[in-house]
């Protein structure tokens, strides 16, 4: 039913991207905040600094990012349990998704010993959480870094590159770029793909929920991926802009 790209919420074209808001501030207190939007999944993203770091890590002049993802109990049509004395393995596996990702384009030695730490609460899930969750935390995260730069807190700019996310799928050997959940429930692969803005991957997260798929359709679920997330990581850049 999905090889018209009618048939896609909004009319998206298969390639498309969801529709991508940012909106700044919404904490007080948080070194840096945002709610960043794509299409009907919100993440606010935050970022604190301790001038501490882990005590494996003591010593050494480097620092650390730290990141938490949690989906709030209203974020879903059935109200998610609050995940207190143990996590489920998959928000697990995504708060490490998104430390790595970021911690992948920061220079630890500029940071010093101090900890970034980063937060990604889901305020409304329509698939795409976690690729939501680490293309509004690098936003986040840079303008953390800004404002230490600014407060000469630190001396030089760790930030190296962007980190975006996005997932793309095969539905009825379509491929389709930015799933939402009516999509991605259905999906026979389900893929993350997580770029720095030269193109580099930093990590891809691919799954057949029915039949195996081949090496080709790999590639050209990649070759969807890649345009989409260069808008993103211009999407990132202007989001930066609107505060300058």
């Amino acid at each position: 039913m999905f090889h018209n790209p009618k048939n896609r919420a909004n009319g998206r074209l298969p390639n498309e991207l969801r529709p991508f808001a940012i909106q700044w501030h919404p904490m007080g207190f948080a070194l840096s905040s945002l709610i960043i939007r794509t299409g009907q999944t919100a993440v606010l993203c935050s970022v604190s600094v301790e001038d501490s770091v882990p005590r494996w890590r003591e010593g050494q002049g480097k620092g650390w990012l730290s990141a938490e993802y949690r989906l709030l109990p209203g974020s879903t049509p059935q109200r998610q349990k609050r995940e207190l004395m143990k996590l489920s393995g998959r928000t697990q596996e995504i708060q490490r998704l998104i430390g790595r990702s970021l911690r992948a384009v920061i220079d630890m030695d500029a940071l010093g010993e101090r900890t970034l730490l980063v937060d990604c609460d889901v305020i409304q899930a329509d698939a795409g959480t976690r690729t939501a969750s680490i293309t509004g935390a690098w936003i986040a995260v840079a303008r953390a870094l800004n404002i230490l730069l600014e407060r000469k807190t630190i001396q030089n700019q760790p930030l190296e590159d962007q980190v975006a996310a996005v997932s793309v799928g095969l539905l009825e050997d379509t491929a389709l770029l930015d799933l939402d959940y009516k999509e991605d429930s259905v999906a026979d692969v389900d893929l993350n793909v997580v770029m720095a803005s030269d193109g580099r991957l930093l990590e891809i997260q691919g799954t057949a929920e029915g039949s195996p798929f081949t090496r080709d359709q790999l590639n050209a679920l990649l070759d969807m991926a890649e345009p989409g997330l260069k808008s993103l990581h211009a999407s990132q850049l202007s989001a930066l802009q609107q505060l300058s």
